[in-house]
């Protein structure tokens, strides 16, 4: 299978092309200092060269609060998108668009299904929803894989973070009234290729099993890394100011994921404490399970 990458250079991209790769796919891996998403002519030009099966569209503008004052956030992740998914269409490429959580504005009170309205708070959130409706009107096939709180080697997480807090036993203050899933680029990369091996389409859930808010990430961090977790203490959204609103609550419900996958997603307390801990994500089974 061939398979061309945009933001093959951002933090799902550093995992999911190396493992792609070792999986057997031929893949063309287009970081931003090769391809600008906003420039319809090169998008067109080097998706119309590589000739892929399929495009992962990982390039986004993911800076929540930058967006809030920079028009740039949508014209990444609107425009960029809506010129993949042509160009894609083009060549007969099914395309793959990374959404996030973000495109619920945090009502809910228990996992949001893949069929929910969208209702995006925010201009990130609103970009992110613009990019998910230029996918589905696009005329070619496309795989929309919603996601939230990723972490990984090779980009700014919260997760990095809190382990160089941990690390230098620093007091760090923490939001306690977010709650979410917070999941490894690896179980993204491997879900995405078992959906994918599975010919699926449509909009899929991918997020590690349960649910916890920021603080009670930071504290399973500073755990795992043998600093005290006393350290992380709680504060309010409202505290922190923030430029951009977040969701109070944005747990994605993954039973059509796990029905599919024929396998449970990993525990993310699981997950977070065996990457701390390492320094390495951990296998999920799911590109042999997929073989």
């Amino acid at each position: 299978m061939r398979v061309g990458v945009t933001g093959a250079g951002g933090l799902l991209g550093r995992t999911l092309v190396p493992l792609w790769r070792e999986a057997g796919a031929d893949v063309v891996a287009w970081a931003h200092a090769d391809l600008d998403v906003t420039d319809g002519a090169a998008v067109a030009r080097a998706i119309g060269q590589a000739r892929p099966e399929v495009v992962v569209h990982a390039a986004a503008w993911t800076n929540v609060d930058g967006a809030e004052s920079n028009p740039r956030a949508m014209a990444v992740n609107e425009t960029g998108t809506k010129t993949v998914a042509a160009s894609a269409n083009a060549v007969g490429a099914t395309v793959i668009y990374i959404s996030s959580d973000y495109v619920f504005g945090g009502a809910a009170r228990r996992p949001i299904p893949p069929d929910a309205t969208l209702s995006p708070v925010g201009a990130y959130a609103t970009s992110k929803a613009a990019g998910e409706r230029a996918v589905t009107a696009a005329a070619g096939a496309w795989l929309i894989m919603r996601t939230g709180w990723s972490y990984g080697p090779g980009g700014r997480n919260f997760v990095d973070t809190m382990r160089q807090a941990a690390r230098e036993a620093r007091p760090v203050q923490v939001v306690d009234d977010q709650v979410g899933a917070p999941t490894s680029v690896r179980l993204m990369a491997e879900a995405l290729w078992a959906l994918l091996a599975g010919r699926a389409r449509g909009i899929w859930h991918v997020t590690a099993a349960g649910e916890t808010s920021w603080h009670g990430v930071a504290r399973a961090v500073y755990e795992a890394s043998g600093a005290d977790p006393g350290l992380v203490r709680r504060c309010s959204s409202a505290e922190l100011n923030r430029p951009a609103p977040r969701p109070a609550y944005s747990v994605l419900d993954c039973t059509r994921t796990v029905a599919a996958l024929g396998a449970p997603l990993p525990a993310w307390d699981d997950q977070v404490r065996a990457y701390v801990r390492t320094g390495a994500l951990p296998a999920c089974g799911l590109l042999e399970a997929a073989a």
